[in-house]
This record gives structure tokens, sequence and C-alpha cells, in this order.
């Protein structure tokens, strides 16, 4: 599954949870596929993060690249 698809899957469930009908069973099963995700999706983004780099211009023939820092929200 790529990023996005594993993503709207987890959209997919945290709906499902919300409801009133879904069973406990069923929201084991979806908390433990959600649990999976997760750690995908966090890994997923972990090494995305370390390749990120901002290409700042230092002048018209060079290029200077800094590491990608984590905004503070």
């Amino acid at each position: 599954m790529s990023f996005e698809s594993d993503l709207k899957r987890m959209e997919e469930i945290t709906d499902l949870l919300k409801k009133d009908d879904t069973g406990l069973e069923e929201s084991i099963k979806l908390y433990e596929e959600a649990a999976a995700l997760g750690k995908k999706l966090t890994k997923t983004l972990t090494a995305i993060q370390r390749k990120v780099e901002k290409v700042t211009s230092e002048s018209e023939t060079e290029l200077q690249t800094e590491p990608f820092e984590e905004s503070e929200e």
C-alpha cells in the first residue's frame, strides 16, 4: 500500500471506531490494524523527513542545502 492509501485507511478506521454500532470485537481488530498502520506511517514519515532538504540560494551560481527542521506547533 502507498502512504496515501495507508493514511486513507487510518481515517476509515477512525470513522468506524467512532460509530456506536461498531462491536467490541470489531473495535479491537480495527484498533490493532490502526496501531500497525500508525507505526508504518510514522516510519515512512521519519524516512521522508531525513531526505527532505530546504534549498536556499546563496548566489546565482551557488546553492546551499540545509537539513529539514521540524516546526514546533
